[in-house]
């Protein structure tokens, strides 16, 4: 230990405080009145302080973005980008609200078994697609939804939210933490669904009880809901064939990637080839529509026109300003021709600008008209995920090139003596509280990551310590803060736009049932598991 290694543990420290409670500091500077200190660039500026004060060098970056232990960084984020592309324009079809509405109408009026047949839904959707595709359609559908039946939101919106996160374990592409740890302890992707499985299965059965339990009262979720007609889920599915190509590519691209893993191929090989398939489909699709005017309604962008000058900016765009300035103030009085040609010299780079994103804007309508699908799901791509993950990455290359997690190695030894099963729990819970104070689940799930492989544990137990991580990087972010994971951040964005705001308390509040209830269930399934695998083969 020395000055370098405390510097760079407090640097990591303050970045994931910024992380958790982002922070704007005015700068009274007109063209950038804040600097903003959160997500995207806390971790990029500790690693360029890092970097200044010689703590790491460019080969910690370097292996931070390559990799290194198995685990590839690059191999993950195309992974996850290329999945995620083709269910989001999965989505963009119509299909997810389709079968909202489906459940809806199978529900009817009863308030209890339609808070059930959703859970159920939120759930099978996720298994297949991942926790942010359903975060991003199934939180706006709730969001509508409950405000035309009339019901409090938060009991629904809880709900979608636990579902959406405890479904992610199953599949090895569900959430990013999954992917990391495949790579990480070299866990086949076949085996990896096979061990969390059934720990998946009793926490989204105690989670519900839970949510059931918590929100029990008929003030919460009414017994009976004033329903006045049934939904066409048909009226919501405008692209039917873009519904029927995408779930086939997107499944079978799921089901290659399960296949090739047992051949040690890098699924990303695999994954995006099926998303390039998708991104031709879905320009051709949509230029076949758009030529035979069959594009729908529900497809076409808002009018954008070109953006108002302000009236102060009016009479102050180039040479015509000067003129005018001239002609007015003959050079004398208050006016005069230095400061009209200061005005005009000002006034012009703004003027540029503000043309260039006019013609970019009606550049982008264009194409948006054009190419609804691609120009629908590309906002909606997770971006920010990949500074994120890369400044993640490096900084735990940082704390291990500076042998904090050696020394974190040592004590994870030290506290479980090696025992299979203290080691589930350790992991376990501290994956989950990690979640909250590691800079999502993803920096939770690295770190950890590391510091097992570290560890030197003997087989059996770091394969316990792989699948314990798993449930408790995915049920972790089903927890106190909105940071510990990209999902929460993204559902409480939605949730604001749609006028509907959540305390950080209330959120703490009405998860900390199902996330105990959740942690004590699966980790002990995971024991079980283990006790039963182990002992069987004579370990």
């Amino acid at each position: 230990m020395d000055g370098y290694a405390i510097a760079t543990l407090v640097i990591f420290i303050l970045s994931i405080v910024f992380v958790i409670q982002p922070v704007s500091i005015p700068t009274h500077v007109r063209s950038i009145p804040y600097v903003h200190f959160n997500l995207t660039t806390a971790p990029i500026l500790a690693i360029a302080i890092l970097w200044a004060s010689q703590c790491i060098d460019p080969t910690v970056i370097r292996n931070g973005i390559v990799g290194t232990g198995g685990v590839k960084p690059y191999n993950i984020l195309i992974l996850f980008f290329s999945l995620a592309y083709m269910a989001i324009t999965l989505d963009t079809t119509g299909i997810l609200e389709a079968a909202a509405f489906w459940v809806s109408n199978k529900g009817g009026s009863n308030g209890r078994k339609l808070y059930f047949y959703f859970y159920v839904m939120l759930t099978l959707l996720s298994i297949l697609l991942g926790n942010d595709p359903v975060i991003l359609s199934g939180t706006a559908f709730l969001a509508y939804y409950t405000t035309v039946a009339g019901v409090k939101p938060m009991p629904w919106l809880m709900s979608e939210f636990a579902a959406a996160n405890t479904a992610s374990m199953v599949l090895f592409v569900g959430n990013p933490t999954n992917v990391v740890i495949c790579e990480g302890f070299g866990v086949n992707n076949a085996a990896f669904t096979a061990y969390t499985i059934l720990p998946f299965i009793a926490c989204n059965i105690v989670c519900f009880g839970a949510l059931a339990g918590q929100y029990r009262s008929e003030d919460n979720i009414p017994r009976k809901l004033d329903k006045k007609a049934e939904a066409d889920p048909r009226s919501v599915l405008h692209n039917p064939t873009g519904a029927l190509v995408g779930s086939f590519l997107l499944g079978s691209a799921l089901v290659v990637c399960l296949v090739v893993s047992f051949f040690g191929i890098d699924v990303w090989k695999i994954s995006l080839p099926f998303a390039v398939a998708k991104f031709i489909f879905d320009l051709a699709w949509d230029h076949h529509r758009f030529t035979s005017g069959k594009l729908p309604d529900t497809e076409m962008p808002p009018t954008t026109a070109a953006p108002n000058q302000p009236p102060e900016n009016q009479h102050a765009l180039g040479l015509t300003s000067l003129s005018e300035s001239q002609s007015t103030a003959g050079g004398t009085g208050s006016f005069s021709l230095e400061k009209a040609i200061l005005d005009a010299s000002h006034s012009y780079p703004q003027a540029f600008i503000t043309r260039f994103r006019s013609r970019s804007s009606t550049l982008y309508s264009r194409l948006h008209l054009h190419f609804p699908t691609f120009f629908t799901a590309l906002p909606r791509l997770p971006f920010a995920l990949v500074p994120f993950a890369f400044s993640q990455f490096i900084l735990i290359q940082a704390l291990a090139h500076q042998g904090w997690v050696n020394i974190f190695a040592d004590w994870l030894v030290k506290a479980t003596h090696n025992d299979m099963y203290a080691t589930i729990w350790l992991v376990g819970v501290l994956g989950v509280v990690l979640c909250n104070v590691a800079g999502t689940n993803i920096g939770a799930t690295i770190l950890l990551t590391k510091i097992v492989n570290a560890a030197a544990l003997p087989s059996h137990s770091a394969r316990a310590a792989a699948i314990a991580l798993a449930v408790a990087s995915n049920i972790g972010a089903v927890s106190f803060t909105f940071s510990a994971s990209l999902a929460g951040l993204l559902w409480k964005d939605i949730l604001a736009q749609k006028k509907i705001f959540v305390r950080q308390r209330d959120f703490a509040y009405w998860n900390c049932i199902p996330l105990l209830v959740m942690t004590v269930t699966g980790l002990a399934v995971v024991c079980a598991e283990m006790s039963v695998l182990y002992q069987s083969s004579g370990a």
